[in-house]
C-alpha cells in the first residue's frame, strides 16, 4: 500500500479474514492493521458502499490456503474482477505439491526422489519403505501448505513419527522427499506469455534451514545476488524457473525454489504469490535487475490487466 504510486492508483486494503465483519456488527466499521493501513471487510468489494468502489484490479498479497491456492482467485473470477498473479488452475496446482510433481515429471523437470502418504499410514512400515527407497535424511512436508509450515528434516527412522504427526496436523496427505544437500537458490519469474527470469538468488539461512523464522525475520538469512554457482548452472536455473512457470500456466509472477548439488539442480516447489515483505526474495531479485519496488508493483498490475481491455 505504501509503495503504490498515489498519483496513479486510488488503492484501499481489504482483509479477507474479516468476511462477515458487517454481519456480526451493528454498523460497518473498517479495521486498523498493525501498520495503520485501513483494512476493509471483503463484503465492501462484493457490495460496494459509499467510498468503496468496485476495484479495477485486486493485488492479492496472501500466502498459503485460501489465498495462494486458487480459492480467492476463484472468488474474483466470479466477481469478474482482474487480479494480480496466476489463475485458479495454476494457483491450485502449485500449492498441491504432489500434483505439481506429476506435472513437472511429465515435463522432464528434475525433482528430488519422493514418496507420498495419507493420514493413518503405518509409520513403522512407512519408515522401512523410506529407508529402502530414499534413505535418510529426508524432508517431510504437508502436501498443501506454505511458508515452510509443518516441515521437518528427519535424520533417523526413530524421529519419523514426530515429523508425520506434525505434517498431518496441516494436511491429510504428505510428501517425503530425499534430502538434497547443496546450495539453495531461487529464481523469480515475471511476465505472462513471454516471461523473464530475474537474477538468481542464493539463500543462506543462519541456522542452515530456511524455515518460517528464517523467511520472515530480518537479518536471519543472507541473500546473495547473483548466486555463487557456475555460469552453466546459473543459466540452467533460470531456464528451469521459466519452464516451471510455463508448465503450471502461471501469470504475472512466480518464484521457483531449487537446490544445486554438485552438477545436479533439483526443483523443490513453485510459489505463485512470492512474499512482498522487506526481507522477501522477489523484490530483492527485482532490485538486482534494476527494478524498484514501486516499478515492480506497476508491472504486476499491468500483467493483471493485460488483455482485459482495461486502462
Amino acid at each position: 500500500m505504501n509503495a503504490l504510486d498515489q498519483q496513479k492508483y486510488c488503492a484501499f486494503a481489504v482483509d479477507s479474514a474479516l468476511i462477515g465483519q458487517r454481519a456480526l456488527s451493528t454498523q460497518s466499521q473498517s479495521v486498523q492493521s498493525e501498520s495503520s493501513i485501513e483494512l476493509l471487510p471483503l463484503e465492501e468489494i462484493v457490495l460496494p458502499k459509499g467510498r468503496c468502489p468496485r476495484p479495477d484490479v485486486v493485488f492479492i498479497a496472501l500466502h498459503g490456503r485460501f489465498g495462494e491456492d486458487g480459492t480467492v482467485q476463484g472468488l474474483l473470477e466470479l466477481l469478474e474482477i482482474p487480479y494480480v498473479g496466476s489463475g485458479v488452475l495454476a494457483s491450485a496446482l502449485a500449492m498441491n505439491k504432489i500434483m505439481s510433481r506429476k506435472l513437472f515429471e511429465h515435463e522432464g523437470i528434475p525433482l528430488p526422489a519422493a514418496l507420498t502418504a495419507r493420514r493413518g499410514v503405518d509409520a513403522s512400515a512407512f519408515a522401512q519403505e523410506i529407508e529402502h527407497t530414499l534413505g535418510y535424511p529426508v524432508v517431510v512436508k504437508p502436501n498443501e501448505q506454505g511458508s515452510t509450515i509443518g516441515i521437518s528434516i528427519v535424520h533417523h527412522p526413530r524421529d519419523l513419527q514426530t515429523a508425520l504427526d506434525l505434517a498431518f496436523k496441516f494436511d491429510e496427505h504428505i510428501l517425503v522427499e530425499e534430502f538434497v544437500k547443496g546450495t539453495e537458490i531461487t529464481g523469480a519469474v515475471i511476465g505472462n506469455d513471454d516471461p523473464i527470469c530475474l537474477p538468481i538468488i542464493e539463500i543462506v539461512p543462519e541456522g542452515g534451514f530456511y524455515d518460517y523464522h528464517a523467511k520472515y525475520t530480518p537479518g536471519a538469512t543472507e541473500e546473495i545476488v547473483p548466486a555463487r554457482i557456475p555460469h552453466a548452472q546459473y543459466v540452467e536455473a533460470q531456464r528451469l524457473a521459466i519452464a516451471c512457470h510455463k508448465a503450471l500456466g502461471c501469470k504475472g509472477m512466480s518464484r521457483t525454489d531449487m537446490i544445486v548439488s554438485g552438477e545436479r539442480i533439483v526443483v523443490l516447489e513453485v510459489n505463485t504469490i512470492p512474499g512482498m515483505t522487506p526481507t522477501s526474495l522477489l523484490p530483492r531479485a527485482a532490485e538486482a535487475a534494476g527494478i524498484s519496488f514501486p516499478e515492480l508493483l506497476d508491472r504486476l498490475i499491468e500483467y493483471a490487466l493485460e488483455g482485459k481491455g482495461t486502462k
